[in-house]
């Protein structure tokens, strides 16, 4: 490997290398390939907007990289204080360790959420896992709660007395309490009504100021997408057909597939 190359993988946080998942088929069919041989990378502080249609492959490409489906073939290299590691090559114990440093914010606000727990109990629960007292973790949960905007005080309540947009501040809370290096968003608002939409984007953006966050931000919309993302990548059945920086391929989309997603964007009337 020369220089040039291996200053490009330092500078990487993660690298998705050659990452293809394959589900079995039905009845003796043959495999479907959900992930078909996508590789990009992720730098510190950035954020990588990750677009398609419904069923192109985008949250197998995020449940493959926090290892709950395992891909067939390709690689997952995390950048930590030892080096780089191949998340596709660990199991057991050494694979939970690393998981803390990966964590994800789910498409559903109120399926991601154990009913039966406190919204701070939610919260705490990954930091009582990772070894932390039950009385610091409750702490440390009860400011993370203010920090997404939900007031400590009702840390008491069950998943369904909030919204949905409260779910999903909680359920983001109990992603950023193991301070992940990477955090990944997947359809994080797609449920939400549009306003409530619009106060999470805005809280998103607000964290990744204050906490530096690295995301990878998962959307079918690229409308939403643009608020966030330093570069975005766009997929089709499988695969990555356009990867550039957000400001270039949102003025000169250079992929007919991405002009097709462009041009379905909605646009206001103008006044005349």
């Amino acid at each position: 490997m020369s220089q040039g190359e291996k200053s490009k993988v330092s500078e990487a946080l993660l690298r998705v290398v050659g990452l293809v998942v394959e589900y079995p088929g039905r009845h003796g069919h043959q495999a479907v390939r959900a992930v078909d041989g996508v590789s990009f990378d992720l730098k510190p502080g950035e954020t990588l907007g990750l677009v398609g249609e419904s069923g192109c492959g985008k949250s197998t490409i995020s449940r493959a990289i926090t290892q709950l489906v395992r891909a067939s073939a390709g690689q997952v290299w995390l950048h930590g204080e030892a080096g780089e590691v191949d998340l596709c090559t660990l199991h057991g114990e050494a694979l939970r360790q690393t998981r803390r440093s990966v964590q994800m914010v789910f498409q559903d606000p109120f399926s991601s959420l154990d009913p039966r727990l406190t919204a701070v109990a939610i919260v705490a629960e990954p930091l009582r896992c990772f070894g932390a007292a039950t009385r610091v973790a409750l702490d440390r949960a009860r400011e993370l709660l203010a920090l997404v905007g939900i007031d400590p005080l009702l840390g008491g309540r069950y998943p369904h007395e909030f919204s949905g947009g409260q779910r999903q501040r909680i359920g983001l809370a109990r992603a950023l309490a193991l301070e992940p290096k990477v955090l990944i968003c997947d359809e994080p608002v797609s449920a939400l009504d549009v306003s409530i939409q619009a106060q999470v984007l805005n809280l998103l953006v607000d964290l990744r100021s204050k906490l530096g966050l690295t995301m990878l931000f998962i959307s079918h919309d690229l409308a939403v997408v643009r608020h966030l993302a330093d570069r975005v990548a766009v997929m089709q059945a499988g695969r990555i057909v356009e990867l550039a920086d957000a400001g270039r391929l949102y003025a000169d989309p250079q992929h007919p597939y991405t002009r097709q997603l462009l041009a379905a964007v909605p646009r206001l009337p103008v006044a005349l």
